[in-house]
């Protein structure tokens, strides 16, 4: 009678206990072992090059939820180049299989990029759009031409030994440090690799400064662009111009007046017009416009 009344009185312990059992599990699972860990950082290589895509294009403003499908087509690329590699060099299919995979993901992200500058597709929807195309895509290629004959399975034929990744095991195995087998490879470096590239592409580059400066304020960036400001210093020989018109910077750009691109002055403008009224001040000719517009000697009494 005991127990059961003992029984009872623990069952609210269960729902508070499995939460932190579960989340046991989970972490013993990830990182519990070597082989664990290996497990783990093979896995979260993709999202590492996936999350790189993503990155890069958000700095600029853009939300590339396309990765996915981009990452699909890139590995098309790849395996392409594994399968026709035949016996050549493993030093020889790695540059070509990294070129492949980016021409591919490029080429396939290139289409919702056009349709979002030329036709204001919004970014978003085209892109979740072709991961579905490019799942759609592997599949039937997996399916009808590139299925090993004979078989039921969608896979390819197995690539020749000199494309695989050396394993990180192995790798390590040389250099004396032992680790348990896992699929762990190469291309985990190759992920670590990259993003210390776009580090330094996005934040110690001028491509990366116009990137994101592009992002922060997609019209201060065109503004600029309709100035004649460039990455090599072109806005600093706007400056030393302005006020001149019709003079010439160093790289052979014309100068225009700052008021040119100005919006607000340009509204004021317009709505003085619109209205009939008289243009303010600021925006009356200079004595020296007044002396060069008069003939002859007029111009001297000013």
């Amino acid at each position: 009678m005991s127990a059961g009344r003992n029984s009872r009185s623990l069952r609210w312990v269960e729902p508070i206990l499995l939460p932190v059992v579960t989340l046991q599990l989970l972490v013993a699972g990830a990182f519990g072992s070597q082989e664990a860990i290996g497990y783990t950082l093979y896995y979260a290589t993709n999202f590492i090059f996936t999350g790189l895509a993503v990155a890069v294009a958000f700095h600029a403003g853009l939300f590339n939820i396309g990765a996915e499908g981009q990452a699909y087509i890139g590995g098309l690329g790849v395996g392409l180049v594994c399968l026709g590699a035949g016996s050549l060099p493993f030093w020889v299919v790695l540059p070509l299989a990294l070129l492949a995979a980016a021409v591919f993901g490029a080429a396939w992200a290139f289409i919702p990029a056009w349709l979002q500058a030329k036709r204001g597709s919004h970014i978003v929807i085209t892109t979740i759009m072709f991961n579905f195309i490019a799942s759609a895509l592997m599949t039937w290629l997996l399916v009808n031409i590139l299925i090993k004959p004979g078989q039921q399975s969608p896979e390819t034929r197995e690539f020749t030994p000199g494309t695989w990744l050396p394993s990180a095991h192995d790798l390590l195995a040389k250099v004396g440090i032992p680790l348990a087998p896992s699929p762990l490879n190469l291309a985990f470096g190759l992920a670590l690799g990259a993003s210390a590239l776009v580090w330094l592409f996005i934040w110690h580059t001028r491509w990366g400064f116009a990137l994101r400066a592009a992002g922060q304020s997609a019209a201060g960036a065109l503004r600029r662009d309709r100035a004649g400001g460039d990455d090599r210093g072109g806005d600093a020989d706007l400056r030393r111009t302005r006020g001149r018109p019709g003079t010439q910077c160093a790289d052979g750009r014309r100068a225009s007046h700052p008021a040119r691109f100005s919006r607000r002055s340009r509204d004021r403008r317009n709505r003085g017009r619109a209205d009939g009224a008289q243009p303010s001040h600021r925006h009356l000719p200079g004595r020296r416009a007044l002396r060069r517009a008069l003939p002859g000697g007029l111009g001297t009494v000013l």
